[in-house]
């Protein structure tokens, strides 16, 4: 599962080796902690994704439910800060809308 945060981009996979965690995926250093601040994050330069952090389904289930409500902006694009991030979301964004018919 993907999911685009105003300051995080998380890729959050099944743990192979113990089904009640998640791996918790970033490509930038910080978005694991910016969403989960107690997470024991580690790198993997042979990886797709460098910054991981195993997670229990219960605490990032938690976390995604917080973050649900606690959504205070009417557009999500004109909520991102940083441009390079913002510019990253609008190249998903077209490609997604072309996805539209």
């Amino acid at each position: 599962m993907w999911i685009q945060f105003n300051n995080a981009f998380l890729s959050i996979v099944e743990n192979r080796d113990n089904k009640l965690e998640l791996l918790v995926r970033a490509r930038l250093k910080g978005d694991i902690e910016k969403i989960f601040p107690d997470a024991d994050v580690f790198e993997d330069n042979s990886a797709d994704y460098k910054y991981r952090a195993f997670i229990s389904k219960a605490k990032v289930a938690a976390k995604m439910m917080f973050k649900m409500t606690d959504i205070n902006y009417d557009n999500f694009k004109n909520s991102v800060i940083e441009i390079e991030r913002k510019n990253a979301y609008d190249n998903v964004w077209i490609e997604l809308r072309k996805l539209q018919k």
